[in-house]
């Protein structure tokens, strides 16, 4: 059962009752992301985010950690473009210590100077991981071309010149402005009573006072972006290409989402998609292909990913196009559109089991919607979905222009793009 309530501060607390449950997981979300940061700024949320895990007033991180392993609990956090999420899960007789530790980390944390510096040479760390990890780190390049300088192409973890750019003040003053009631939700799913929850964050974050700090005008990084197309080679001396092919997508709360789903998972959502079985199992030219979107406020794309050799990037290339031109041709059976809503319908439903995937759920739906969309709706959306449907949006997506091509590989060796740059 759902729930919800906005404290007089503005923040909202959203929760989902599941009695059957012996877990409970508890987020707080903060609207503000890498999108709304500045060219200098970029990496600043997500730093924010790692140190609001490196000591309170009262507790060191060290504590942090010992109290939550204790109880056999997990809690952590997550940066996104448009959020951030700190968030535990516990038994439900734990809760209490759950909500202390993340009202204690939200409210208290001490921004540590020598904490700064240390957690500074962490997350360069991190950036020189997802570097090294080319599947990955494509699809970083995939945003930057696709979203010609704008934040939300910019990576999360920002870039080593601005990290080692923050100082304290930075840090403290971009999160006194954009950590505001009005930007938070509390989201809370297992076995929970709503009354009882609003009462102990009531107390905890009802007294926030957003009034006393100038968060006047509109957030950066809120402008709708404007996307390129072209081809985009990045040189690296790697074994394989890796390469992302992308165009417009549709945004978060779009009429069409639905329609969106059942398109990019009979694409290539699974072993039995289009792409794995021509790119993969009948020509064996990738071992990793596959479709994927992404959708934010008032942006979105649609994308394929595919890991392949250098001599056969060209043929890899066709066959995707291939495809796409196939589904907008039309060529897309009953038995094939069936399967597909049976394989999105059924890992929906698996995708919510637990306390923490519900949660998530909760709080994506009230950030994007201000409600909760029930699953019953959801199934029922995804079933009503039609041939015609896909093939619309299959035209409106594939249409032959204005895609975009990354590429990541060693390209040293004179390798020729003049045919890939005329494709499109």
């Amino acid at each position: 059962m759902f729930a919800k309530t906005v404290l007089d501060n503005g923040i909202r607390i959203v929760s989902h009752d599941m009695p059957e449950n012996r877990s409970v997981s508890l987020g707080i979300w903060v609207e503000n992301g890498s999108r709304h940061e500045s060219e200098a700024e970029n990496g600043i949320s997500h730093f924010i985010e790692h140190l609001l895990f490196k000591g309170t007033e009262r507790r060191s991180a060290a504590q942090i950690a010992e109290e939550m392993d204790a109880v056999g609990g997990v809690i952590n956090a997550f940066t996104s473009k448009e959020n951030t999420c700190y968030y535990a899960k516990v038994l439900d007789e734990n809760l209490p210590l759950a909500i202390d530790l993340l009202s204690d980390i939200f409210l208290h944390s001490s921004f540590d100077a020598e904490e700064i510096e240390r957690e500074r040479s962490v997350i360069l760390q991190e950036i020189s991981q997802a570097e090294d990890t080319p599947d990955d780190y494509v699809h970083d390049l995939f945003n930057l071309d696709f979203f010609k300088d704008h934040p939300i192409g910019w990576p999360i973890c920002g870039r080593q010149e601005t990290v080692n750019g923050f100082r304290r003040q930075d840090i403290v003053n971009f999160f006194k402005s954009r950590y505001q009631p009005q930007r938070v939700v509390v989201a809370a799913a297992g076995n929970i009573r709503h009354t009882a929850l609003v009462e102990e964050m009531a107390a905890r974050l009802g007294s926030i006072d957003g009034a006393a700090v100038d968060n006047t005008g509109k957030i950066r990084g809120e402008t709708v972006p404007a996307m390129a197309s072209g081809v985009y080679p990045h040189a690296k001396p790697l074994e394989q290409v890796h390469l992302c092919l992308g165009m417009s997508g549709i945004h978060q709360t779009h009429p069409k989402r639905y329609i969106g789903y059942v398109l990019n998972t009979l694409l290539g959502g699974g072993m039995s998609s289009r792409l794995f079985q021509e790119i993969r199992e009948k020509r064996g030219k990738a071992y990793s292909v596959y479709s994927f979107s992404s959708s934010y406020k008032d942006v979105g794309y649609f994308g394929v990913y595919a890991g392949t050799s250098l001599e056969s990037t060209e043929e890899v290339v066709d066959l995707i196009t291939a495809e796409l031109r196939k589904l907008a041709g039309g060529e897309i059976s009953d038995a094939e559109l069936q399967r597909t809503q049976g394989q999105l319908v059924g890992s929906t439903m698996l995708g919510l089991e637990s306390s923490d995937s519900w949660m998530s759920h909760i709080a994506r739906d009230e950030i994007y919607f201000g409600n909760s969309v029930s699953t019953d709706e959801i199934c029922r959306r995804i079933r009503a979905v039609s041939r015609a449907d896909v093939i619309e949006l299959a035209q409106e997506f594939f249409h032959g222009h204005g895609m975009t091509l990354t590429l990541l590989g060693d390209f040293s060796d004179g390798f020729q793009l003049k045919n890939l740059n005329t494709r499109h």
